[in-house]
């Protein structure tokens, strides 16, 4: 998971990794897309609408010192800002969260103009009920992230209850906070200014896993035009 072996060079192999999913950013960035489209075979049928300007990161980030770094390891994210009130449809979980100590499991989420207006859970749906009316914006989106369904976590079948683990497993969403470096000038704007960009806001910032085998992401431009993103769970570029 954290692409170390007995006999490789790691620092090589990392240096491979960042790579590939900085090619996997910077493509997203060139297209630019205005939203992304959700679908797997569990029922997942969502829109999320992304916010103007917004810039897709994966893999490491650079210190204003110019120092490259990778802040997490294991890292398999390529992530981005949703808008606010720009997400639409139904999206059903497909890995347990564990959340204040309780693990919410066979859970779902609907959402009408950003906010999630319905929900349920097989297990622990008082948990996920208190998750999403704990502040203004935990029923609302402030991140969407792509990873391909073959990472090594994934495949491990491992199920870690730590989200710095576990999100790196599938494609997931976080309820909550936002992150201003995913917006073009964003961590030097304010609340306000973060805000009318259409960024969320809130003091929980909770991943949850959606990322399935047979899960296709389409990307769609300005003009309505639909791009493959995703195919059966993984970058089709």
């Amino acid at each position: 998971m954290t692409r170390v072996t007995e006999d490789n060079d790691p620092i090589e192999e990392w240096n491979k990794h960042d790579a590939e999913m900085l090619e996997h950013a910077s493509k997203m960035n060139e297209f630019g897309f205005e939203k992304l489209h959700f679908t797997a075979g569990n029922g997942t049928d969502l829109y999320v609408e992304l916010v103007k300007d917004h810039i897709w990161i994966a893999g490491g980030s650079t210190t204003p010192g110019g120092i490259f770094f990778d802040p997490n390891m294991p890292t398999e994210e390529c992530f981005c800002m949703p808008l606010r009130t720009g997400v639409n449809g139904i999206v059903y979980a497909s890995k347990p969260l564990d959340y204040e100590g309780k693990v919410i499991d066979g859970f779902w989420l609907r959402f009408e103009n950003g906010k999630a207006v319905e929900f349920g859970a097989e297990k622990e749906e008082e948990a996920l009920a208190q998750l999403l009316s704990f502040d203004e914006g935990s029923s609302y989106l402030g991140e969407v992230a792509l990873v391909p369904y073959d990472s090594p976590i994934s495949q491990s079948g491992i199920l870690f209850f730590n989200t710095l683990y576990d999100e790196n497993a599938a494609c997931h969403l976080a309820l909550g906070r936002a992150y201003p470096e995913n917006l073009v000038g964003g961590t030097e704007m304010s609340k306000e200014e973060l805000a009318a960009h259409g960024s969320n806001d809130s003091m929980q910032h909770v991943d949850f896993m959606i990322g399935t085998a047979d899960m296709n992401v389409d990307g769609i431009l300005k003009d309505g035009t639909e791009v493959p993103v995703f195919r059966d769970g993984n970058f089709v570029f």
